[in-house]
């Protein structure tokens, strides 16, 4: 998952930031509301989790047009109003849900996840396939059984592949969606986080590379 903080507190931007990170969340932060429409058009974003009080263009209007042009993209109202008018006028511009400050970051991961199994038709909240076992709100993964010690990388790129039930996913979307907008795209370093993945989880391998397209989850072999 991929996530743009638009905060402008900075200091509570980067606490989000590092929480979510050790949730094996991507997240990138902008602090005004120009910088996070700039954004949303550079990066392919799961959500966006959005201060209504955004210097610039005010974060209002940024959920409006998020909403219009980026349909895909789930919008989170981050805001320190608690009266009920704000949270309806908050949905009512299109944002998918509405957390109030102060907030128990747990329910923020919780929510934030919950959002974007909306956006992937509906999965189970444990995802399951090829003896394979994810559960993303608890960040364990077991193996026919067996509980696999992860790094959060690996975790991030196993849920990616686990999302996509078999199907084949590119090097390129793996990087999108399990690093931030710090990584060098022209790093070794989704080649290197699949092979470790592949030998976490133990032999028969389950991940499959097909040549020059990505990768998938298929029958161990």
């Amino acid at each position: 998952m991929r996530v743009l903080v638009a905060e402008d507190e900075t200091f509570l931007a980067e606490a989000i930031r590092a929480g979510l990170r050790q949730e094996a969340i991507a997240a990138d932060l902008v602090h005004t509301g120009d910088d996070a429409l700039e954004a949303i058009t550079i990066n392919d974003y799961d959500v966006l989790l959005l201060d209504r009080d955004l210097p610039g263009t005010h974060g209002d209007e940024v959920c409006r047009i998020v909403v219009a042009e980026h349909p895909s993209v789930r919008v989170m109202m981050l805001t320190a109003a608690r009266q009920l008018d704000d949270k309806v006028t908050g949905l009512g511009l299109g944002a998918d849900d509405y957390l109030s400050k102060p907030f128990e970051f747990p329910e923020l991961v919780a929510r934030l996840r919950a959002l974007v199994r909306r956006n992937i038709d509906a999965k189970p909240p444990v995802l399951e396939l090829a003896g394979i076992r994810l559960d993303p709100f608890r960040r364990e993964v077991f193996r026919d059984g067996s509980y696999v010690k992860l790094s959060r990388k690996e975790f991030a790129v196993l849920e990616q592949l686990m999302l996509a039930g078999g199907g084949v996913v590119s090097a390129e979307m793996l990087l999108e969606k399990a690093w931030d907008e710090n990584v060098d795209p022209f790093t070794n370093t989704i080649r290197v986080t699949v092979s470790n993945l592949r030998r976490r989880l133990g032999t028969p391998w389950v991940i499959q590379t097909v040549p020059a397209v990505g990768y998938r989850i298929g029958d161990a072999r």
